[in-house]
């Protein structure tokens, strides 16, 4: 490759990569950044398109290792991505004719978690059910299948995208495909009350959904707090008001919503100073009409 030159080497090795791949970059995690370039280099998968069959038929089933929402053990499931359906689903037994879950397209994300799930090619899904966040957590021995699940779902968003905004260029629709969480670790948190003692949560920042759970891989987020923008009276203040007790960690955080404030508390001022920076982008970034909606489901949220 180097005797090519880079352009040239692009040129062939990347010619026919599809607009819903997933381009890895030096944040992203080992497993896709060798993948992509055993794509290029070793499969020749974009010179050929039919190689491209595994992510971009519209179909895609196989057995992954599912994390158990109860128990914590990984257990062989089938799952069945269908664009026809809208869908992926999975199946606690080989011969059942009736899905476990069924995840509407249209909420699903999917990201690398290779840490908190301990293993190399831990993914992440999420959906939403009944306006609410569902993780599962998935992984399979091979590296290339679970970079092709990934594309496969990637793929799917794609296509409903390009029905539901036909108007959109594949520039404008490609950052909407799956992203990365924007900040996860532990915080600690009170009640609506701030009277209650100070509990260690971990938290999920979701783009404009913070959602807090008792452990990393629980399945379901105790609850979640919408972060709107500022010009809808959303704010981050660094610090707790002067009557607040209880906590552990001593770097707070005050985060102010048109309804309440939420108190949290980090262990470091580096932590800190990281939830801030991600609260902030947030709340500096107008809300886009879909979230005006989203907004308005978390009102009726106990």
């Amino acid at each position: 490759v180097a005797a090519m030159g880079n352009s040239a080497a692009k040129a062939k090795y990347e010619q026919k990569v599809p607009a819903f791949y997933y381009r890895p970059t030096h944040t992203d995690c080992k497993l896709l950044r060798e993948q992509w370039i055993r794509a290029k280099y070793e499969r020749n998968e974009f010179e050929f398109i039919e190689k491209q069959e595994p992510y971009s038929a519209g179909y895609r089933e196989g057995f992954l290792w599912k994390r158990g929402r109860d128990n914590g053990q990984f257990l062989s499931r089938k799952f069945v991505l269908s664009e026809r359906e809208g869908a992926l689903k999975y199946f606690n037994k080989q011969d059942a004719r009736d899905p476990k879950a069924v995840m509407k397209i249209e909420t699903l994300n999917a990201t690398f978690q290779p840490a908190k799930i301990g293993n190399p090619c831990g993914l992440q899904i999420t959906y939403l059910k009944d306006n609410s966040t569902r993780n599962i957590f998935v992984y399979h021995s091979d590296a290339k299948e679970m970079v092709d699940w990934f594309n496969a779902i990637r793929a799917a968003r794609f296509h409903y995208l390009q029905v539901a905004f036909p108007g959109a260029s594949d520039e404008e629709l490609v950052p909407k495909l799956t992203r990365n969480f924007m900040k996860e670790g532990f915080m600690e948190k009170t009640g609506p009350k701030h009277t209650e003692g100070f509990k260690k949560r971990w938290f999920t920042m979701d783009d404009r959904r913070l959602m807090y759970f008792k452990d990393p891989l629980d399945a379901y987020a105790r609850g979640e707090v919408f972060i709107g923008s500022k010009e809808n009276s959303y704010t981050v203040l660094s610090g707790l008001p002067p009557s607040t007790q209880g906590y552990h960690w001593n770097h707070g955080i005050t985060i102010v919503t048109p309804d309440r404030k939420f108190l949290f508390a980090c262990e470091t001022e580096a932590e800190q100073r990281d939830w801030i920076a991600a609260f902030q982008r947030v709340i500096n970034r107008p809300m886009r009409p879909q979230e005006y909606a989203v907004e308005a489901h978390f009102k009726h949220k106990p």
